[in-house]
């Protein structure tokens, strides 16, 4: 049986890929070497073939590894070490990974993965159900052990070695943090049921933001990578730029100097808390957008040019869709992908999907007036890992700092019309609801906007008052922006007038739109607001939803709530494969309303009708179903 030395081609075979890098020319001379302290796993043996496959750590000149600022900067690499952040990629080990691969087997598109554990080393064997076709086909088994993991917080992702250089190649299964299981990697994406799986590499896609200082030297002519990194992971250089001159300035500095004072450390190592906002924004921009990536940046053989400090657009413009027409090349790629910017942005230019938000960021009036940046919320050093806010900018300090006249409890109360210590009266739950999609979640837009009805109406992104007000309609959300902020007041149809935003969203929007509905289903504050009893069966409908993605998020949701999951559900499989969930959510949901009394809070009994074998086609509930947007959707995190 074949091990670990496979060809990337007969790899491809199992993990159905195919080869997508870049046509650019490899590197004309080598690159130059750089003695770095590495985390990588040593051995005094001579290099096997799996060593020889790995992504090496020791990167482009000038970086010098996390290890080196430990010494003098202890205090910031304890915070740093115990950010997600640090475990973006690692080496798969025991210790690094929280999957279970111990006995385990999975299936997938006619191929079994048998997955174990040998002392420190991680394997997968993956074997055919069903004879090839053809003679040249992958034989019958193969095995492999896994080299890297990226992801510790809401999931792991792993990849193996593709034999041809360091070449990194998907492995179709992800390990959901939450569940503590193993589920199909399609089924982590909102994308159209039946989407044929399409494993990445790592050292061209996700490379470029979940490790510092990639170099992916791709040679094409051959198909070879001899990708390398600064280091795996985001480390102290990620953000404060390549570290060698001022290791080498301060170790070098005699023991009685003076200290050295903010100029020269600003020669020596970059600071973004000493860069203006628009820069130090880019800082965290380089990963956390959406960017060109032009021919002429020759990224795929020797790294991206940007270092933090440098303008990012002078090599990367953002993809903003109001002026996508301006930047080179990207016109006429979008003449030939005229769908390509709904995978990634509402209609009206919004981010739609995670790791954006400086899209959004860029676009919001706070940061175009100079004063608001990714660090007036957010610090590395001084928070808690999940999500980096400052820890005096987890309410509405965050914008008080600059909107002074709403620090005081009661003008806040008089501009937001709800209890000053309320989540009515958060200014990040109207001005930064949660309309963005990523990793099986909903998480808050990045640009700095007020609910508008007239935006719901044009773009279908869910306004931020029926995301809390999860029981009224849209036509009470659009009495109260008139009555309280003078919007004029829009023609809206009978639906939009009787039933409730979210529940019709939940029937008739989009994929993405039932995913975000989903997750405020569950959302501590909107219950709290909107009540919870009549919420199982709309959430019932959504386990039977088409998309797996949709389904896992409602599942999540309504997980909490005691005997409302019918034994033996699972999201992954599709709705023809186990019976409807719909059916048997409705019948415990009666159950617990008999249990609480007649004072249960209930939407109007036309919408909360009976689910029956085949989803209703009269009635109000059978015309929001008939009026679902079916269209095919792939956002793309």
């Amino acid at each position: 049986m074949p091990r670990i030395s496979v060809s990337f081609w007969l790899l491809a075979v199992w993990l159905g890929l195919g080869w997508g890098c870049s046509r650019e020319e490899p590197p004309t001379t080598p690159p130059n070497p750089t003695a770095v302290e590495t985390n990588a796993p040593q051995s005094t043996a001579a290099p096997d073939e799996f060593n020889s496959g790995q992504v090496r750590e020791g990167g482009p000149a000038g970086y010098v590894g996390s290890a080196a600022c430990q010494k003098c900067h202890e205090d910031q690499f304890a915070s740093w070490h115990r950010t997600y952040h640090r475990t973006m990629t690692q080496f798969a080990t025991p210790a690094t990974v929280q999957a279970n691969f111990k006995d385990q087997t999975l299936t997938n598109n006619g191929i079994r993965f048998g997955l174990s554990q040998h002392g420190e080393e991680l394997r997968v064997r993956m074997e055919r159900l069903a004879a090839p076709a053809t003679s040249d086909a992958a034989p019958a088994a193969l095995e492999t052990r896994v080299s890297l993991v990226t992801g510790s917080h809401h999931m792991q992702v792993f990849w193996v070695p593709g034999g041809d250089g360091n070449t990194q190649l998907g492995f179709p299964f992800t390990w959901l943090i939450p569940e503590a299981r193993w589920v199909p990697r399609n089924a982590t994406f909102i994308r159209p049921p039946g989407f044929q799986h399409q494993s990445e590499i790592w050292n061209v896609t996700c490379s470029r933001c979940h490790s510092t200082g990639i170099e992916p030297r791709v040679d094409t002519a051959r198909h070879l990578m001899d990708s390398r990194a600064a280091e795996l992971g985001i480390s102290c250089e990620a953000c404060h730029g390549p570290g060698e001159r001022h290791v080498l300035a301060r170790r070098t500095a005699p023991r009685d100097s003076a200290k050295p004072d903010g100029a020269t450390l600003r020669q020596e190592i970059i600071h973004p808390e000493r860069l203006d906002g628009k820069h130090a924004s880019e800082v965290c921009g380089f990963c956390h957008s959406m960017k060109w990536i032009d021919r002429t940046e020759p990224w795929r053989a020797n790294g991206f040019r940007f270092r933090p400090g440098d303008e990012l657009t002078a090599t990367t413009p953002l993809i903003q869709p109001a002026n996508a027409h301006t930047v080179p090349g990207l016109k006429e790629y979008l003449a030939k992908n005229p769908d390509v910017l709904a995978d990634f942005f509402w209609s009206d230019g919004m981010g739609r999907v995670s790791g954006r938000e400086y899209n959004g960021i860029a676009q919001s009036p706070c940061f175009q007036g100079g004063k608001f940046s990714c660090l007036s919320c957010h610090s590395l050093h001084a928070s808690e890992p999940a999500d980096l806010l400052a820890r005096d900018r987890g309410d509405h300090r965050a914008c008080t700092q600059c909107h002074e006249q709403f620090r005081e409890p009661t003008a806040r109360q008089r501009h937001t019309h709800h209890l000053a210590d309320s989540t009515g009266s958060d200014c990040y739950n109207c001005h930064l609801p949660h309309t963005t999609y990523g990793v099986l979640s909903a998480i808050r837009s990045h640009q700095v906007s007020s609910p508008r009805v007239a935006e719901h109406l044009a773009t279908g992104r869910p306004n931020a008052c029926n995301l809390c007000h999860l029981d009224k309609p849209l036509a009470w959300t659009a009495d109260h922006l008139t009555k309280w902020y003078r919007q004029p007041l829009p023609e809206l149809n009978e639906t939009r007038r009787t039933v409730a935003e979210a529940v019709r969203l939940a029937f008739a929007g989009d994929a993405g739109q039932r995913a975000l509905i989903a997750w405020h289903l569950g959302w501590e504050p909107a219950r709290k607001t909107a009540g919870e009893q009549w919420i199982p069966p709309i959430l019932g409908a959504l386990l039977d939803d088409p998309y797996a993605a949709v389904r896992c998020v409602a599942g999540r949701s309504l997980q909490p709530m005691p005997g409302m999951i019918p034994p033996g559900y699972d999201f992954v499989l599709e709705p023809g494969e186990r019976p409807p969930a719909w059916a048997l959510v409705w019948t415990a949901w009666q159950q617990a309303l008999a249990a609480a009394g007649p004072d249960a809070r209930r939407l109007p009994a036309e919408v909360l009708v009976q689910p029956g074998p085949e989803p209703p086609t009269d009635g109000l509930l059978g015309e929001l179903l008939r009026a679902r947007d079916h269209r095919p959707m792939r956002l793309r995190e």
